[in-house]
């Protein structure tokens, strides 16, 4: 079918409750019996555990045994009237999950809130920063209806691309600061940056760093010569996105990207092919250049929110592509917005092939070589999607970027750290949640397998095992995920989401198809 007709399509109108079968509670009191405990705070896992959730908080979090020795039941905590208990013996329980660049979908994606949503939820993601999206109004509600559980949703933070919605568009300082008070009085979380004249983005970080709001920077190549990671971090940025901006902070022997002369910005083929060249024009791992930027964005207390899992693609095209969970739950409208064009954003592949791979390789090594060791001096890194681009499906590219994460250095239990603690630092909630403590709200992941072990069980689609019959298995895949204390059955909103994805597939007609192959 034509790009134009499938675009068309969208998922409006979809149940603002919880469908029967998705959800249980709240509870007056909830116990979560027999877990494995793998918090976010760094510390091993620890295990028979039972949590109390009373009213959506965490009241008690106590050790009940020794592997395979279970405490007298008298001695545990009791059930009282009107509570629901969870028996997860043998389980692991980690909080749940912050996806820090999380867009709520796209029309053009023709992907809306309740399939993404459910899709997170899927896969732990109980709290999600949205870096602009349709309009803070339609963001704002959403917030609204998830803090309110009117919707199967995690918790949302809204930020707003700067200078969304200005008319005229903010051309003068003051035209900044105006801007920056209006949206912190819509209600607005922050701000999220693509660039700007440095008078004006001066002027909008303070004024933002005044109203106690935090902010988000995609440091793009129309403003980076003027503007990198390291003055926005200066001028009081809390946290960059993807790495634009900071191979240019890290430039010792040139002031710009070493662009071809017939290079266009607007040919993303362009754009993303001579990124793919651009850690290897920085400053060399390790030099005094190199460590002087890392040692001054720590001290600034800078969090870098890498998203290495959304340019995957740019180093492996057919393995993006041809990942498994895409035939059911990948929409036909998304699975066309990743095809080959020349206007779809990230839709880049024009003549994408072994050349642009190799450069996108060495980009990533040089890439993760700074980020694992801002992570080991000390710095915050936390853990960002940016799905429905590039070939990269909500939840599941969630699962993938701590892959990548490990694959740059991280130790497993500093991934879920990134996942879970600090992101509720970058966002300012860690008294709230990012650790299972008493205090803190009730959410949580549960997963039958040990995710420190083998992340892929984390997947929707679960990981590949043989059994000991020669067998070949399903493990794994989240099986409750508790937000606000209300439990959802994780696989069951996998099905409704294979559902959404099969009504529109027969109302389309369609088969996913493969570029170029009939």
């Amino acid at each position: 079918m034509k790009r134009a007709v499938l675009l068309m399509v969208t998922l409006l109108g979809m149940q603002l409750v919880a469908q029967e079968g998705l959800s249980e509670g709240p509870y007056s009191q909830l116990i979560i019996r027999g877990v494995t405990l793998i918090n976010g705070n760094g510390a091993p896992p620890r295990g028979p555990i039972d949590i109390v959730v009373e009213n959506n908080k965490i009241v008690d979090v106590q050790v009940v045994g020794y592997p395979g020795v279970a405490i007298d039941s008298t001695k545990r905590p009791q059930l009282q009237a009107g509570g629901k208990e969870l028996d997860c013996s043998g389980m692991y329980l980690l909080p749940g999950f912050v996806d820090m660049h999380g867009h709520i979908g796209g029309v053009y994606q023709g992907a809306d809130y309740d399939y993404v949503f459910k899709l997170w939820m899927a896969h732990g993601i109980t709290t999600v920063r949205e870096p602009s999206g349709r309009g803070i109004d339609w963001t704002l509600d959403l917030k609204k209806k998830s803090k309110n559980n009117a919707i199967v949703a995690p918790r949302v933070f809204a930020y707003t691309r700067f200078g969304q919605g200005a008319k005229p568009p903010v051309s003068t300082p003051e035209m900044a600061r105006k801007w920056v008070r209006e949206n912190a009085a819509k209600g607005a979380d922050g701000i999220k940056f693509f660039g700007a004249p440095p008078e004006i983005m001066a002027a909008a970080l303070d004024e933002n760093k005044k109203l106690g709001l935090r902010s988000a920077c995609h440091h793009a190549q129309m403003d980076v010569a003027l503007w990198n990671v390291l003055q926005s971090a200066r001028a009081g940025l809390t946290t960059m996105e993807h790495w634009y901006g900071l191979p240019e902070a890290l430039f010792d022997n040139r002031t710009v990207q070493d662009y071809p002369l017939d290079y266009n910005y607007q040919n993303e083929q362009h754009r993303f092919e001579e990124a793919g060249k651009l850690w290897k024009q920085a400053a060399a791992p390790y030099s005094e250049h190199w460590n002087a930027v890392m040692d001054e964005l720590i001290e600034l207390d800078f969090t870098i929110d890498p998203t290495f899992n959304i340019y995957e693609a740019s180093r492996d095209l057919q393995r993006a592509r041809r990942a498994e969970w895409h035939e059911d739950y990948t929409l036909p409208t998304l699975w066309t917005f990743y095809m080959p064009s020349k206007i779809s954003h990230g839709s880049y592949w024009h003549d994408w092939g072994t050349e642009q791979e190799v450069a996108w390789k060495e980009n990533y090594q040089l890439w993760m070589t700074f980020v694992n060791e801002y992570k080991n001096r000390g710095g915050r890194v936390t853990t960002g999607s940016d799905s429905g681009f590039i070939y990269q499906l909500y939840g599941f590219a969630y699962v993938r970027e701590m892959e990548l994460m490990r694959e740059a250095g991280f130790h497993p239990l500093e991934i879920i750290k990134s996942a879970t603690l600090n992101g509720a630092q970058a966002l300012g909630v860690e008294n709230e949640i990012g650790t299972v403590a008493v205090g803190k709200l009730a959410d949580f992941v549960i997963v039958a397998e040990n995710p420190l072990k083998n992340l892929k069980v984390l997947y929707g689609t679960g990981a590949i095992r043989l059994t000991e019959d020669n067998e070949v298995v399903r493990v794994g895949g989240v099986k409750y995920t508790v937000k606000d204390g209300i439990i959802y059955d994780a696989k069951a909103l996998l099905r409704d989401v294979k559902r959404m994805v099969d009504d529109q597939k027969k109302e389309l007609n369609y088969t996913l198809k493969q570029p170029g192959i009939d």
